[in-house]
């Protein structure tokens, strides 16, 4: 290893590479972090691995039906254990709740809006749309809501990657569609955007919007190095998000949202857990002072056990009790 001077540690790494997804928006996603180590440590050689996930390669089926989240993350992980490459980068709302037995949520990067997004070529809002509209989506968290709030729009499921849901809009297969709008902003093209929608109701996915960088436990100077990349805000709000959805058996079955906003020692947060046709819904927020991660994790335990006595466990037949 060589010295680095000006690094936040004493030996800075010589050569790191990092797993990430091809996807346009998933190599934009590891290029930020390969630029932001290398202003770290300019004299470290940062590669980037590109690996097709076996969620990238099953479009024909939703999420829930085959595997959900950690079907994109599965395969940079195994580049991890086989030594190919020292961290993995990902959106952070795609990462299971509960890590691998080895793997460590190393560093949780600055978020970027973690709102949703309203894209359609014909309307400006969603409420402009006419009854009997297809509005495609990939969630069952935004599909509950559209069901309860817009009942008589058609809500068609939306797979790919960014490119290809946008391509599909373009080619008139749907009226709209939903989309997180950071991912959009990251690619430029934030102009497609006719709306965004609020959090109340249209709450995100725990995590949205952040990025989440994975090592392995045995690797501890990674994570040294990878400190500096931590945004406090960030780590602590999505740390309260992420424990509601744990507690809750957060994955792409469950209509589950969870978004946290940390300032100056005061988190907020709002989460809810709905019936997909959205005909149910339990919503619990909560308010504490937090400074560190387990206060964090405190207050979105405290949400959770809310969620549940309102009957929440009755909304996923597959709770973990």
């Amino acid at each position: 290893m060589s010295q680095t001077l000006n690094s936040p540690f004493p030996l800075a790494p010589k050569r790191l590479v990092i797993a990430s997804r091809e996807s346009r928006l998933a190599m934009w996603q590891a290029e930020h972090v390969r630029d932001c180590l290398k202003k770290l440590y300019p004299d470290c050689d940062v590669q980037i691995l590109g690996m097709t996930t076996r969620g990238d390669q099953i479009l024909d089926k939703a999420l829930s039906k085959v595997g959900g989240k950690g079907l994109f993350v599965k395969e940079l992980e195994t580049a991890l254990e086989d030594g190919r490459a020292d961290l993995a980068v990902h959106s952070l709302k795609d990462v299971p709740m509960v890590m691998p037995e080895g793997f460590d949520l190393a560093c949780v990067m600055a978020r970027e809006d973690a709102r949703d997004a309203f894209v359609s070529n014909d309307y400006a809002t969603l409420e402009d749309l006419p009854k009997g509209a297809i509005v495609g989506t990939s969630s069952l968290r935004r599909e509950s809501v559209l069901r309860a709030k817009l009942p008589h729009l058609e809500i068609h499921p939306l797979r790919g990657n960014l490119d290809t849901r946008m391509g599909k809009l373009d080619r008139g297969e749907y009226q709209a569609i939903i989309l997180a709008a950071a991912g959009l902003k990251r690619l430029g093209l934030e102009s497609r955007i006719r709306a965004y929608l609020p959090y109340d109701p249209y709450t995100p996915a725990a995590g949205q919007g952040a990025l989440g960088i994975e090592t392995l436990i045995k690797h501890p100077n990674i994570k040294q190095w990878l400190a500096p990349l931590n945004d406090l805000p960030t780590l602590f709000a999505v740390s309260a998000e992420r424990m509601v959805s744990r507690q809750l058996g957060g994955s792409c079955e469950v209509p589950l949202a969870a978004h946290a906003v940390w300032d100056q020692s005061q988190m907020q947060i709002r989460s809810f857990v709905a019936s997909v046709d959205g005909k149910a819904i339990c919503i619990a927020n909560g308010n504490a002072r937090v400074q560190s991660i387990e206060d964090a994790e405190a207050l979105g335990l405290a949400v959770a056990k809310d969620l549940l006595a309102q009957g929440a466990a009755d909304l996923i037949p597959k709770i973990s009790k």
